[in-house]
This record gives structure tokens, sequence and C-alpha cells, in this order.
């Protein structure tokens, strides 16, 4: 009766192995990679490096030296806070900044967009970017909500085209500072949601990001509305973040970035797009190595190593970081120094006015 009573608990406790086999989701789903290849973990950058994407919300009252301590691990020079605000808020941050590590940071100016229609909105609103940037702000970040979800005093959307805005390049124009623009997300969000789109995951676990051509207008709009934006405005130097979302794509972005010369791209959040394509992106990066910055987007300090290992290792097949980002696997892209040098900060040097040069080597 034991005897049996063991060969039932055993066969349940298969039965219930293979039940668990057969219904384990893709999310679930997370194999250990068998082969065996050369392995150059890079926790730390070759060469010290400006991040112009990141985002640091309470940069007015934050302890600084931690944001120092971490940086200094990565060998990161000067962190570039995108989320400046305006006013007396963007104020408070440069204080704090001045007060304690001034040439470790730069702070980026945002516009106040809720007016656009009222009389005289470019005018007061380029005023009060000039008065930030004479504050001490080194630039000015545009929100993908700027195409997305921004309208006017009427409620329509308003295009990042919109002639009404023109004042606030201009301004940047004027007074010599880059503007760093997000447009719209990748292309897939717009897709079906069906078993051929890349993004399926990232859309069922966070289906809020799911876009239409109604919602709020089609991928394709928005990106040409954003290109005519900076044609228009040829004397005002434009970073299209996320290499436009066009990093899957270089062969467009590289006929895009010829016919745009006042346009860069920052490699922020599309590291995964660059590590599935060693061949291409190392003849893009080497190509266009005077027009591509380095940003990493959201300040994680345990995920730059993974940009650090594309770029600078002949690595093969090791993973991301984000499963519902990239279910593929990375591959180094082992640029030359001097091209990485340029990515990592000379670029940047270049376009950010008064940054402390002598951080760099």
């Amino acid at each position: 009766m034991i005897k049996f009573k063991i060969i039932l608990t055993f066969l349940a406790f298969c039965i219930g192995l293979n039940a668990f086999a057969q219904e384990m989701s893709f999310e679930a789903y997370n194999p250990k990679s068998t082969l065996i290849v050369p392995e150059n973990p890079t926790p730390r950058a070759k060469f010290t490096f400006i991040d112009v994407h990141s985002h640091q919300f309470r940069m007015a009252e934050q302890d600084l030296s931690l944001l120092i301590k971490d940086m200094d691990k990565l060998n990161e020079g000067i962190m570039v806070n995108l989320s400046g605000g305006s006013g007396e808020g963007l104020r408070a941050m440069l204080k704090n900044v001045n007060d304690h590590y001034p040439n470790r940071f730069a702070i980026f100016a945002n516009v106040d967009f809720s007016g656009v229609g009222n009389e005289d909105w470019g005018k007061k609103a380029a005023a009060q970017l000039g008065a930030d940037i004479k504050a001490g702000a080194k630039g000015l970040k545009i929100y993908k909500s700027l195409g997305l979800r921004y309208k006017d005093v009427n409620g329509n959307r308003i295009g990042i085209d919109d002639s009404r805005l023109d004042p606030i390049w201009e301004k940047c124009a004027e007074m010599g500072v880059p503007v760093l623009i997000h447009a719209a997300d990748p292309k897939s969000f717009w897709d079906d949601m069906n078993s051929e789109n890349e993004r399926w995951l990232e859309l069922k676990t966070r289906p809020r990001r799911k876009r239409s051509a109604t919602n709020p207008a089609p991928w394709q709009q928005i990106i040409d509305e954003q290109h005519r934006m900076f044609k228009k405005h040829s004397k005002t130097k434009f970073i299209n973040a996320h290499m436009g979302w066009y990093a899957n794509d270089l062969k467009t972005l590289s006929k895009l970035l010829d016919e745009m010369p006042n346009m860069s791209v920052g490699i922020g959040a599309i590291i995964a797009e660059l590590g599935r394509q060693p061949k291409q992106a190392k003849a893009f990066f080497i190509k266009y190595q005077d027009r591509i910055l380095f940003g990493k987007d959201s300040w994680k300090p345990e995920e730059f190593s993974t940009y650090f290992r594309v770029l600078e290792t002949a690595d093969e097949y090791f993973p991301y970081y984000k499963k519902y980002h990239a279910f593929w696997a990375m591959y180094g892209l082992d640029l030359p120094d001097e091209v990485l040098k340029k990515v990592y900060y000379r670029n940047a040097l270049k376009l950010i006015p008064s940054l402390d040069k002598n951080l760099f080597n």
C-alpha cells in the first residue's frame, strides 16, 4: 500500500512538471545559452563619457554626491539632465548643481506648450526660454508629448512642424544651444499587435503604449513633421533622440542624415537594435562618427555595461537586460578608439556649450 502511494505521488509530480512545461508562457521562458565564446564584461567605459540623455526630476533637492559616486564608477564625466523644467524650478536645480558639482551636470530647459494658440504665445515662450538659457540651461529638451498628446487652446493636436512653434527653434539657434527632441515611439507600436510584431510582449505588458492611425496620428506623419521642422530651421542644431526610431533601418537613417546636416542622433534606449546588426552598425558609426552621441535615457547604472560592451568589444551573443525590448542576443561593434571618443564625449562637447573639456582626455 505504501509503495502504491509512493508511485501515485511520483506520477502526480511528473504530470505536474509536464503540465507546467506545456503551459509555460513566453514571458516565463528564459533559456540560458550553452554557447561557449569569449566574454568581456564591461562595467566601466573605456573613455570618460557624457550622457546626453538622462532624467533627474528631483535635482533641486537631491544629494548629488550619490549620483557622482555612481557616475565615477561608470567613468561618466558629465550627466545631461533633460528634465530641467523652466523658471524657478529650473533655477533651483541650477543652484544645487552650482553649489556642489558645477562641472559634472548640464541641465536642459523644457517648454510649456499648454497655451499654444493664445495671442503672442510664441513670443512669450521664446522669451521664457531665453531667460532659462541665460540662467544656465545648456539646451532644450522636447518630450514626445509634442506630436502625441499636446493640444492647442482649441483642442487640436499640435504638429511638431506647427509654425506657431517657430520662435522656440529660432531662439535656440540665436543663443547657440541644441534641441534634443524625442518624437513618436517605435513604429511597432502602430503596427498590428499580432505574432509578427517584435514588440508584442511590450505591448501586452504595457497596453497603453499601443497606437494607431487615429491615436493620435499615423507614425509616419509624426516623423515627417519632425523632419520638415528640422529642414525649415537649418540653423538650429537638433539631437534626434533614440536615433529617430530608425536604428533598425540604418540605410534610411543615413539618407536622413545626409539630407539634414543640422541633425545628430542619440543612442538612448536603442542599443538592442545596434547590437543585433554589428557589421552594419559598425560601418554606420564609422561613416557618421561626427553625428552620433552617447545617451542612455533611464538612469539605471547597472544597465550601462551593456552599452559599453556593444560599443567597445567584439563579444558575440550576450544578453540584453530587458526581455520586452529585445528577446535576441547582442553582438559587439568593436569600434575604433577615435570613433568611441567622438561618440562618448567629443561630439557632445561640440554641440553643448560651456562644458568642462578638462574632464576628458
